[in-house]
């Protein structure tokens, strides 16, 4: 009797880690009567966060009416952990798939804030907060106006946490800042490396991928630099080079800066705490995935992260698109991808078959 361990990320806007995990199920019992299937619904700090936690631990769900980026009130949620920690899914209030259109210097982390202070209120003092997906680029001003701080332009004009408002930001406010914060252990989940600001940082690499234009890409860089410059100046220190302070367009360097958080790696984070480790002993293979394989993926994504903790078990991954070359995922521990959309259909096109093309892809194991 062989043994599959299903260890999914998500399809973004498509397939949720747990619908994966029951597709590739279906596909594999059809041919094989005497597998036994593990489910590890996983993800890497960005969409489908919660759902992986939910799905592994007896969580308690905590339903909140939230502002999503551009201020509209919708209904999301968080988890509380048996051991009384919150988990917050930035993407899940303030997540690119939540908007249509994108609206790059107007979108904001206000409501991942709002999710804080409800999990300040229950009492809770131990939060993870998982930031991939977002809509945004505020540098984690959203998030910090929800929290109390205010941010002034040179006319003492108080200016809403949104990107297109970082350039005008000249003085900083932390006065009414929830001082429960300071009672707070706060661990972000994220993979990403990239500094703040410059070529490398939050705008230049993901603001285009929101919406931004190339003019709008160097006015929120700008934006970003300046805000920089100003919280080092009220905080006496700059976290603008840290490792992950680019995340969740600067939302890692407000938490990190201004919350003291701890960033860790959202992978392993994520497949510690679901018991991956002790699910795939005496696995036969591994099955892994993500909507889009790409030079991102390597760095820290669900399937290498995945990958990297197979103690030998040969790993499979299935994605939606494949633009990565076939030996550098073998160097990197993945054996073989097999692709979802090979027509290359349009992400809307997609959306209208992708159980049927992911039912078909997971049945070529």
């Amino acid at each position: 009797m062989k043994k599959i361990v299903i260890a999914p990320d998500s399809f973004k806007g498509t397939l949720s880690s747990v619908e994966v995990c029951r597709l590739t199920q279906e596909a594999l019992r059809k041919k094989y009567n005497d597998v036994v299937c593990v489910s590890i619904p996983v993800a890497d700090g960005g969409e489908g966060t919660l759902d992986a936690f939910m799905y592994a631990l007896d969580c308690e769900k905590v339903s909140v009416t939230a502002h999503n980026p551009i201020g509209e009130k919708t209904q999301t949620h968080y988890a509380v952990l048996p051991d009384g920690s919150a988990v917050i899914e930035m993407a899940a209030v303030s997540g690119i798939t939540l908007i249509a259109p994108l609206e790059p210097l107007f979108s904001s982390t206000f409501g991942t804030g709002e999710l804080i202070l409800s999990a300040l209120d229950r009492g809770i003092r131990n939060i993870y907060i998982g930031i991939g997906g977002s809509a945004t680029t505020d540098g984690g001003t959203g998030c910090l106006e929800a929290l109390g701080a205010k941010f002034f332009d040179k006319n003492g004009v108080c200016l809403s946490g949104c990107g297109g408002n970082l350039i005008n930001i000249d003085r900083i406010d932390l006065s009414e800042l929830d001082g429960r914060i300071k009672e707070c252990k706060i661990t972000v989940l994220c993979d990403v490396e990239n500094p703040l600001y410059g070529e490398n940082g939050a705008a230049y690499v993901f603001a285009p991928q929101k919406g931004a234009t190339p003019e709008q890409v160097e006015y929120l860089d700008s934006g970003l630099r300046n805000f920089a410059e100003k919280t080092a100046a009220a905080l006496k220190k700059d976290c603008s080079l840290v490792s992950g302070a680019g995340a969740a367009g600067g939302l890692g360097f407000a938490l990190i800066s201004y919350l003291g958080a701890q960033m860790k790696s959202g992978i392993d984070t994520v497949l510690d705490i679901c018991g991956f480790d002790e699910k795939t002993e005496g696995a036969d293979l591994i099955i892994t995935g993500e909507g889009k394989m790409d030079f991102q993926s390597v760095q820290g994504k669900v399937p290498f992260g995945v990958a990297k903790r197979a103690k030998g078990v040969p790993v499979t991954a299935i994605v939606g698109l494949k633009e990565i070359d076939d030996e550098e995922a073998r160097r990197n521990g993945i054996e073989r991808i097999i692709e979802t959309n090979e027509e290359r259909l349009d992400f809307e096109e997609v959306k209208k078959v992708c159980r049927e093309q992911f039912i078909s892809a997971a049945e070529k194991i």
